[in-house]
């Protein structure tokens, strides 16, 4: 090409600049969300609760009604490590210490309702669904008070109790939320000791959320379904 011809196109064309950023609602989105430094912050579990629910996260206290809950949480708690510890154990046959997690559940379910005035079930969600995933995993009610409590339990490996790993989630949907009360939020760190197939329960930790701080991910995700759409261009389906 002409060197002088090139230097005139040069000069009409303009200098060269940075390309303008998309139009697009979805960038503009994009580039807002990421200017938050959402991860950087934290947030009050009560405060996100009560935007979620729009019922509020009450603290626990020494009111009689408290004690009480938190005394019959304990008796079934005793119960339940005494099961779940003997020989015979259900959880002696898991290969995941989370698996064991429903047999918590259901231990603390059943002691909790053999306190006399104590009634605990599954949370209902808004559409009245008695759902057992998402948080919270039990409803506890004093009967004398009418005070309503949600418990969460968690295992916790001895000594891990300073890490930094993500161990407690909220993810707030609309018809399946389970939080449809203002509540005392509750929940029981039970400690294990890390032994593969031979667990032993060793304690708990009962923690008021209504403290709690808690950090959201973002994050932007696809299923199989989206992923490998029979409109999408593929490899041959072997190869020989």
């Amino acid at each position: 090409m002409n060197l002088l011809f090139l230097l005139v196109l040069l000069l009409v064309a303009g200098p060269l600049t940075a390309q303008e950023p998309s139009a697009d609602p979805d960038a503009e989105l994009v580039r807002t969300l990421l200017g938050e430094k959402l991860a950087d912050r934290t947030f009050s579990f009560a405060t996100v609760a009560e935007a979620c629910s729009g019922k509020r996260v009450l603290p626990l206290t020494s009111d009689p009604a408290h004690l009480r809950v938190t005394e019959a949480i304990g008796k079934a708690l005793k119960l339940t490590l005494a099961e779940l510890n003997s020989p015979s154990s259900p959880v002696r046959a898991l290969r995941r210490i989370n698996e064991a997690s429903r047999f918590f559940e259901d231990g603390i379910h059943k002691h909790l309702n053999e306190v006399p005035g104590i009634l605990c079930d599954v949370p209902p969600t808004r559409s009245g669904e008695h759902q057992r995933s998402g948080y919270p995993d039990l409803r506890i009610v004093d009967t004398a008070s009418k005070l309503v409590f949600y418990l969460d339990p968690k295992l916790v490996e001895q000594g891990s109790a300073t890490s930094t790993f993500r161990t407690f989630y909220f993810e707030p949907k609309n018809e399946t939320l389970k939080i449809t009360e203002d509540a005392i939020h509750l929940l029981v760190g039970i400690e294990h000791d890390g032994k593969e197939s031979e667990w032993a329960f060793t304690g708990w930790r009962l923690i008021d959320l209504s403290t709690l701080r808690v950090r959201l991910k973002a994050e932007f995700q696809a299923s199989n379904a989206d992923l490998y759409r029979k409109t999408e261009l593929s490899l041959p389906s072997s190869v020989h």
